[in-house]
């Protein structure tokens, strides 16, 4: 999105705020990461845009995305949420948001968090974490795994440099800034 977006959202009644603070700024708790994921399942196909404008009835109807309670979920909370009109209601990408949950809970064993889990496989390519996330989850595309990892920091190009949010993206020390800083002091023979 990013050369685009930055152009576009600024402003904007509803991409505004995304843009502003949310899309680029890294965060470590679980239900943003969750959310995040569902939400760029649920764009598939459609403009970020709808999605952005349903977006609190995804938080109704997903339970605040708490990981715990979406992965209780059953074949009754999901014929509930086919005919949630607020919502996404394509059977598909509701059973991977559920599946997601759980397998979000696994990760809890094996890597401490979903953060952790990222963090320990970062970084990669683009086509390296398309291939891990459609292995780890299900409904993960290359466009949905690139704007996910874009979104949180875990890849470069959310922002255009001379966007302004970029330099406060920056203070926040997203995982792809901390990377290019290591390679900085390596080459500086600081390390």
């Amino acid at each position: 999105m990013s050369a685009a977006y930055c152009r576009l959202a600024p402003g904007h009644p509803v991409h505004g705020i995304y843009h502003d603070t949310e899309y680029g700024f890294p965060s470590n708790d679980e239900s943003v990461l969750f959310e995040r994921l569902v939400l760029e399942i649920n764009q598939a196909g459609l403009s970020w845009l709808t999605i952005l404008k349903k977006r609190a009835a995804f938080r109704t109807a997903f339970a605040d995305f708490k990981v715990d309670r979406v992965a209780a979920f059953g074949s009754a909370d999901i014929e509930r949420l086919l005919a949630d009109a607020g919502i996404i209601r394509n059977r598909l990408k509701i059973e991977a948001t559920t599946e997601n949950a759980r397998r979000i809970q696994a990760l809890r064993q094996s890597h401490g968090s979903f953060t952790g889990w990222l963090e320990a496989h970062h970084p990669r390519s683009q086509e390296e974490w398309t291939r891990l996330f459609r292995k780890t989850f299900r409904f993960t595309g290359g466009q949905i795994v690139t704007e996910f990892l874009l979104s949180l920091g875990y890849l470069p190009g959310a922002h255009e440099p001379d966007c302004p949010i970029f330099a406060r993206i920056r203070e926040h020390s997203p995982p792809w800034a901390r990377i290019l800083q290591v390679k900085d002091r390596s080459a500086q023979g600081l390390i």
